[in-house]
């Protein structure tokens, strides 16, 4: 065992002492804060007023309607308090598209007039029944001015179409009242307070999170191998233990890192979204808000039991991956040969990624649970059903039954072919030489 533990030190040591380990340790968790904090700064940073040209061509009173609430819409409050949009408008009528032009060719010129619009608003009368809107800007692509164009044109459009149908007064108000959404995630009959958006939101960076740890360390374990073999290394080291030995301590070795760094990501990610969610500070996807404005969701909380279950399964994962890995780096005798042997292998962890999204409408689906129970697409599908339900216990035990026979059949298979591979050089062996060295070894 002392041969096996100075193979685990040296492949531990070797990999925690680099830079780049170092980096994407400390990194992580600081991008992690900094895209806590960022959306929600620029997300309420003050915009200058744009101006709007509204084209008039609809009949009736609705163009100055839309003037009129375009103009009254500001940006702050109190003494900071500035118009959003600085709205002219042109009567259209017959004459539509020869405006629309030119205004169009104003608009976005680095060297163009001072008071060159921002924007210019089709206002017709098929505008006006059917409720589409055309709108030409260069801030076409700003979700808050969108939002907010939604916002202010849509009940203006809703009631003239209701005073056309000659509608009761009340009926028009009652019309303009608007949908606001609020879901909130309830587990073991409780509501955790925490959205939908964030539900999902939190489901997709564990999804994410494993692909690139199980697919990064299983690499790191294939080049390893790949690297002691065209080296001649490795015939020093079988000298003094067997392949299984030098096998083992590879793999413990590679994946205690990758634990250590992956236990540091998720310990830091709980703190910053604890500290984040219990200081009332937003964050993530900015979106639009029912009053136009950029909008954020709160941070959502990675719970201890999260935690757990993504090293617990990460740790299963990475020994069947690296089992994988280190048979095709056994088989290979350069990194070119490698990249084309090992796609099986990445594609089982990119179909387990890609199924989760199809798994996260329903996560308690029978699909899902079928998933759950296939060593290649457990260490993924798990945590993500986990983070967007906690599962029951036997459901993640039966899980972890099923990922230790799946390990004990991949290192059965990867040890026959480690033994006899790590000291065979020359043309890649084909699947009849694999099957052969599976049986003799």
């Amino acid at each position: 065992m002392n041969k096996v533990f100075a193979v685990i030190r040296r492949e531990f040591i070797e990999r925690v002492r680099t830079k780049s380990f170092l980096i994407g340790t400390f990194l992580v968790p600081l991008l992690v804060g900094a895209f806590g904090y960022l959306p929600q700064l620029l997300a309420r940073r003050d915009t200058g007023s744009k101006t709007i040209v509204v084209l008039d061509a609809a009949s009736g009173p609705i163009g100055q309607v839309v003037t009129s609430r375009l103009g009254a819409d500001s940006i702050g409050e109190g003494e900071g308090r500035k118009p959003r949009f600085l709205v002219v408008r042109l009567p259209a009528e017959g004459r539509l598209e020869q405006l629309r032009d030119s205004v169009v060719a104003t608009i976005g010129l680095q060297e163009g007039p001072a008071d060159a619009a921002d924007g210019v608003l089709l206002l017709t009368e098929e505008a006006v029944e059917g409720g589409r809107i055309s709108y030409l800007g260069d801030n076409a692509g700003s979700f808050r001015d969108m939002g907010a164009l939604e916002r202010l044109i849509g009940p203006a459009l809703r009631e003239e179409r209701l005073q056309r149908k000659q509608a009761d007064a009340a009926i028009i108000a009652a019309a303009n009242v608007r949908l606001d959404l609020n879901s909130t995630k309830v587990t073991n009959g409780k509501a955790t307070g925490q959205s939908g958006e964030q539900t999902f939101w939190l489901a997709y960076i564990v999804n994410l999170l494993m692909y690139m740890v199980l697919l990064l360390y299983g690499i790191q374990v294939m080049s390893a191998v790949i690297e002691e073999k065209s080296n001649r290394i490795v015939e020093v080291l079988v000298s003094s233990m067997s392949p299984f030995q030098l096998l083992m301590g590879k793999v413990i070795g590679v994946g205690a890192s990758g634990l250590v760094q992956l236990g540091i990501w998720g310990v830091t990610g709980f703190y910053i979204t604890a500290t984040l969610a219990s200081g009332g500070t937003g964050s993530g996807e900015a979106g639009v808000a029912a009053d136009g404005t950029a909008a954020s969701f709160s941070v959502p909380v990675i719970s201890p039991e999260l935690v757990a279950v993504i090293l617990v399964f990460f740790l299963l994962g990475f020994f069947l991956y690296a089992g994988l890995y280190a048979a095709i780096g056994a088989m290979c005798n350069t990194q070119q040969e490698a990249q084309q042997a090992n796609t099986p292998v990445t594609m089982c962890i990119g179909i387990a990624m890609v199924a989760v999204f199809a798994l996260m409408n329903d996560p308690s689906s029978s699909l899902a649970k079928v998933f759950s129970l296939i060593p290649l697409f457990a260490p993924i599908v798990v945590p993500v059903r986990y983070a967007i339900s906690p599962l029951p216990l036997a459901e993640v035990l039966l899980s972890v039954a099923a990922m230790v026979v799946g390990i004990v059949g991949v290192v059965w298979i990867a040890a026959r072919i480690y033994r006899v591979g790590i000291l065979s050089y020359g043309k890649k062996p084909s699947m009849k030489e694999l099957w052969r060295w599976m049986r003799t070894a």
